[in-house]
């Protein structure tokens, strides 16, 4: 639901505007990371790093980027809902990184102006491993106030052009090492809490720009999409959850 354009054409696109490679980052899916692996991974475009993420979609907390290693399988991720104090607890133990996604944007959709218990707010900044400090599908103070946040709280920033759409591809950029090659390699450098230089510029036709006064609307409802999409995966995340736990009793 999140992307709608094939992985290829994404790859092409970004090349073509002299990218080095990719995070796949869909809401609560990792299909178009395997639509790469399946299809594409080994056969061509040899020269473009493509890195396998997701938006998480919390219960409490709006969206939370999360990158984990690579082997590292964990269903839960694709099962939207879980509280935020859990996804950090389960995403570090598995050694992935995660950070919240355009903080200071919608409603509902970004932690920091979601209304959350007492304390959580900060408690989500200091276990946080980085911030999206730059979206070009948002407004251009919330992603100053977003740079500040990461700033107070020494986390390293990304950008991120959420580009469900072609004409938004590479509208945001993030600099890395040419040495970053897969998951652990960025999980690594992001721990070193390095200064990652990113930016890139705003996109125009957004869906809120073109619905105008009716995107409050929209944004009121993803509080009760989430709620129901939480609420019907509740029971196949406390399965996943059981198991979970049941593997590492047993390890230890």
């Amino acid at each position: 639901m999140d992307g709608q354009v094939v992985i290829e054409d994404y790859i092409r696109r970004l090349k073509q505007l002299g990218f080095g490679g990719m995070l796949v980052s869909d809401h609560n899916s990792y299909d178009g990371y395997r639509q790469w692996k399946d299809s594409i991974r080994g056969k061509r475009h040899h020269d473009f790093v493509v890195l396998k993420g997701v938006e998480y979609d919390t219960i409490d907390c709006g969206h939370i980027l999360v990158i984990m290693p690579e082997g590292v399988k964990l269903r839960i991720l694709e099962m939207r809902g879980l509280p935020v104090h859990l996804l950090v607890k389960i995403v570090h133990h598995y050694g992935g990184i995660l950070g919240p996604a355009h903080p200071c944007g919608e409603r509902y959709l970004s932690f920091a102006t979601t209304r959350m218990r007492k304390g959580l707010p900060v408690r989500i900044m200091k276990e946080s491993d980085f911030v999206e400090i730059f979206n070009s599908c948002e407004e251009p103070e919330d992603n100053e106030a977003a740079a500040r946040l990461a700033q107070r709280y020494h986390k390293p920033g990304f950008g991120g052009s959420d580009s469900h759409k072609t004409d938004n591809i590479g509208m945001a950029y993030t600099e890395l090492p040419d040495w970053i090659k897969k998951e652990s390699d960025l999980i690594r450098f992001v721990r070193s809490n390095p200064r990652i230089e990113c930016g890139g510029t705003y996109y125009k036709r957004r869906t809120k720009d073109r619905l105008g006064k009716w995107n409050a609307l929209l944004v009121q409802s993803f509080y009760f999409y989430n709620k129901f999409g939480g609420f019907v995966r509740s029971r196949k995340r406390r399965r996943e959850l059981k198991k979970m736990f049941d593997i590492n009793s047993t390890r230890t």
